[in-house]
């Protein structure tokens, strides 16, 4: 009888560690969600005709790691007089992107 009782906790158990996802796949696969939906926006923009629309999918905001330290090429450097490092880091988004992780997400939560 005691069996009987742990058993259905055993299941339940199991079901929960087969639904957790390692925390970097799901990043990753929002990332190129969006990356995609970056790509889709400017491939639209590239093949529609001057318009509002046009506009619209090619509007974009970037954000670049020079721009948090205030670097007009958008690169951070640490000079070291025996080397030079640099570092970058640029996202451009635009409409399409937010469709492209709504996608990916979405895709995320139906294949659990």
């Amino acid at each position: 009888m005691i069996d009987l009782l742990k058993k259905p906790m055993l299941d339940h158990n199991l079901r929960i560690i087969m639904n957790k996802r390692d925390m970097g796949m799901v990043v990753i696969i929002l990332l190129f969600g969006t990356l995609f939906g970056t790509l889709l926006g400017e491939l639209l923009g590239w093949l529609l005709p001057d318009s509002v629309v046009k506009e619209f999918f090619l509007k974009s905001v970037e954000f670049n790691l020079g721009g948090i330290v205030g670097s007009e090429t958008g690169v951070v450097m640490i000079d070291l007089i025996m080397l030079t490092v640099q570092f970058g880091l640029s996202l451009t988004f635009n409409f399409t992107s937010i469709i492209g992780f709504a996608s990916s997400y979405y895709f995320l939560r139906y294949f659990r």
